[in-house]
Parts: C-alpha cells; sequence; structure tokens
C-alpha cells in the first residue's frame, strides 16, 4: 500500500537518487543542482510531497502557486523501477487537489517529450514545445489545465 504524505528533510536522499535514477531519459544531469537547492528550501515541507510504498520513497513532487489563480507543477517524478504502476496519476491527482484547495483555477507544469502524453491524459493540453529546451534530445513542452470550479 503507498502512503502520499508532506516531505520531509530525511526524505531528500532518496528524492535525489529518484532523480539520478531518470537521468538521462527525463531529466539532465545539469538539472541535479537545481533540484538538490529546490529541495533544501523550508517552504518544502509545505509544498511538496512524497509517496512512500514499502517503506521507502518511489515518487515526489511539488506545487508552486505563480499567482492567485495559477498553479505550477514542480520537481515531479517517480522511482524509475516502479514506473507504469500508476504512482504518477497518483501523484497529479494530489497535486491537483492542492491546487484546488489554494484556490487555483489553472495548473501549468514544464515537462518533456517523453511524459507529455502523461498529461494529456490527465486532462492537459500543451502550450508551447522548445526543442532541446531542457538539453540536446529532451524538448521543454510547457504544459497547461484549467480546474473545474468544485
Amino acid at each position: 500500500m503507498s502512503t502520499i504524505r508532506a516531505f520531509t528533510a530525511a526524505d531528500a536522499p532518496a528524492c535525489l537518487a529518484m532523480f539520478d535514477g531518470n537521468v538521462p531519459r527525463y531529466f539532465g544531469a545539469h538539472e541535479r543542482a537545481d533540484f538538490a537547492t529546490y529541495l533544501q528550501q523550508p517552504a518544502r515541507a509545505a509544498d511538496y510531497l512524497v509517496i512512500e510504498s514499502g517503506g521507502r520513497v518511489v515518487a515526489c513532487g511539488g506545487l508552486a502557486m505563480d499567482d492567485a489563480l495559477t498553479a505550477a507543477f514542480c520537481w515531479g517524478m517517480v522511482d524509475h523501477t516502479v514506473h507504469r504502476q500508476g504512482l504518477g496519476r497518483a501523484l497529479a491527482q494530489a497535486r491537483l487537489q492542492q491546487a484546488r484547495t489554494c484556490g487555483a483555477r489553472r495548473v501549468v507544469l514544464r515537462t518533456s517529450q517523453h511524459t507529455c502524453d502523461f498529461y494529456i491524459g490527465l486532462g492537459f493540453g500543451i502550450t508551447r514545445v522548445v526543442t532541446d529546451g531542457h538539453g540536446p534530445g529532451l524538448d521543454a513542452v510547457d504544459m497547461q489545465r484549467v480546474l473545474s470550479l468544485g
């Protein structure tokens, strides 16, 4: 059974290992330092979630409010050894609910060509594609989803 909970500083090594396991297909190695810095911020306890299963962190992802009505998904990932088991969907749904709770009416994200179809399946639409935007062979795909009221 999986549990979605708030991130704690003790989760950082597991999140960084998860990041490393998703390089180079989903992240560029050059992004690791930015992710490590992101995890060190005190706000992570309030805006970053992890999924724990069998005593280990298997997914993580955050939500930031860009403005009063727009939330952004940040640094979402699933351990590469457990892809395609519904963890990404559960994490995305939890963050969408978190966005609604914060009063957001729109959620934006930047992903790659490798995961944009996953987000399309969750109701997101593509707003822009930047070829090699995350590095060679890793396009930056901007997406958004309008949240329904209620």
